[in-house]
């Protein structure tokens, strides 16, 4: 037998851990015999005793048995649920090392897949809020069936069990109060519930979406099926219990897929969209268009967008990934022209009405940036700079691979993970220079990092 067949861990395996480091997902990482190991709920610093739950050719998965050196930055969650649903992930660690450790997530990304050196990166602190709760603009609750009952919540952590969740202490009260009579009106009228795993039923997803600058909400119920039952006396019975519900739109999503919408909506009851203010700014928002979740933190972010865009007046932008325009739209006094693109057609419906209700010439058109960036260029239009805010799976490459071509003298990227903005990056480090990253936190308790990185043309 080999020596380092010995050293392996063996599942239900107890063994002592010190925790290094906060890993992408918000586990705590340790080291074991040279071996990762992914320890959910333990903070840097503390010593634990771990059980092995699943070994992985490369790394361990394991959970706390015990803590025998706990960290000072350690605090008592208030979510009642914060164990079971996975929502959240770092609700038991102070906010101010929250912030960090979101920092250090953005320094372990860069050191793993770029060669840059991180000693000459200007990473700069990350931009919290001073009330990290109570933030989210848009609740997506699966729906299901317990005890009779119906309810609504997040599925728990690496398994297919819906967490009930009652009252989400990270979402706007509206949504909750919304979700809660929603609910009851399922119930109260029973209506079929889909089941996952008979693949039968009709509603899957309920989406409550609040506009917090105007008060106005959106309920959209997505379903299997497509006919929703009984959906006049649905749209009826939230209109006359929730009087400030502005929108009812019925989504149809039969597919068998992690995405929450499918591509039809039919309005119920309402117009088919509701409006958001951002700073002096109004926003349209239908039910599929995409807008940032923490109000209060996007309009930080987008500042952070224009101070990198760096704009006099007289540069042409390219917002790449524009869902509602929002960025561009935010940035775009200072331009000569905007020009952005979506694959979804209702987000560049609201990108048009949007443009034109700020009076900023933009032209915004349905499609890749790849089909729209070369096409502009043989018309003789280049952009100086390209700003993208792509999906966590990062940029695609033939964004990529057209960016090296057009070559704008500065290209921004706004990221909501920090192994593709790195490994995006690193493709584009022979032609840019990493002026400097900032983080922003736009999900305080959870692991997810958002931030502004700077490239300019060498």
């Amino acid at each position: 037998m080999k020596q380092e067949d010995k050293a392996k861990i063996k599942a239900k395996q107890t063994f002592p851990l010190t925790i290094k480091r906060i890993g992408i997902n918000g586990e705590g990482v340790g080291y074991f015999k040279r071996q990762v190991v992914f320890v959910p709920g333990a903070l840097p610093g503390e010593e634990v005793v771990v059980e092995a739950v699943k070994v992985h050719p490369k790394f361990t998965e394991g959970r706390i048995k015990k803590i025998r050196k706990k960290s000072e930055h350690r605090t008592v969650p208030p979510c009642s649920v914060y164990d079971q649903c996975g929502g959240c992930q770092l609700q038991h660690m102070t906010y101010s090392e929250q912030l960090r450790a979101k920092r250090d997530i953005l320094i372990q990304a860069l050191e793993r897949y770029t060669k840059v050196a991180i000693d000459t990166l200007e990473i700069r602190p990350t931009i919290g809020m001073e009330e990290p709760w109570f933030y989210r603009n848009k609740s997506q609750f699966q729906v299901g069936k317990q005890d009779g009952m119906v309810i609504a919540g997040l599925y728990s952590m690496n398994s297919h069990k819906l967490i009930d969740i009652p009252n989400c202490i990270v979402q706007q009260p509206v949504l909750n109060d919304v979700l809660k009579q929603v609910k009851q009106i399922l119930q109260d009228f029973n209506i079929s519930i889909y089941d996952e795993k008979k693949n039968k039923g009709a509603v899957k997803t309920v989406v409550v979406r609040v506009g917090v600058a105007t008060g106005d909400v959106q309920v959209v119920i997505v379903t299997a099926v497509n006919e929703l039952p009984k959906k006049e006396l649905i749209a009826q019975e939230i209109q006359k219990r929730l009087p400030h519900v502005k929108s009812i739109i019925h989504n149809i999503n039969p597919k068998k897929t992690s995405l929450i919408f499918g591509e039809k909506s039919v309005p119920l009851a309402g117009p088919e969209a509701i409006e958001e203010r951002l700073g002096n700014r109004r926003y349209t928002l239908s039910a599929r268009a995409f807008f940032q979740l923490n109000p209060e933190q996007t309009a930080k972010l987008y500042d952070e967008v224009k101070r990198a865009a760096q704009l006099t007046g007289s540069e042409k932008v390219v917002d790449a990934y524009c869902g509602s325009g929002t960025i561009g739209l935010w940035i775009g006094e200072g331009a000569a022209e905007i020009r952005g693109m979506d694959v979804i057609p209702e987000s560049i419906k609201d990108a048009r009405e949007n443009a034109k209700a700020l009076k900023i010439k933009a032209v915004y058109e349905v499609g890749t940036a790849e089909q729209w960036l070369p096409a502009w260029l043989k018309a003789g239009w280049k952009p100086d700079v390209v700003i993208v805010d792509p999906p966590r799976t990062g940029c695609d490459q033939k964004l990529l691979d057209t960016v090296k071509k057009v070559k704008p003298k500065r290209f921004v990227y706004v990221s909501c993970n920090p192994s593709t903005l790195a490994k995006d990056i690193h493709q584009l480090s022979r032609l840019y220079k990493i002026e400097y990253i900032q983080p922003v936190d736009m999900f305080p308790q959870t692991a997810h990092v958002e931030s502004v990185a700077l490239l300019t043309l060498i």
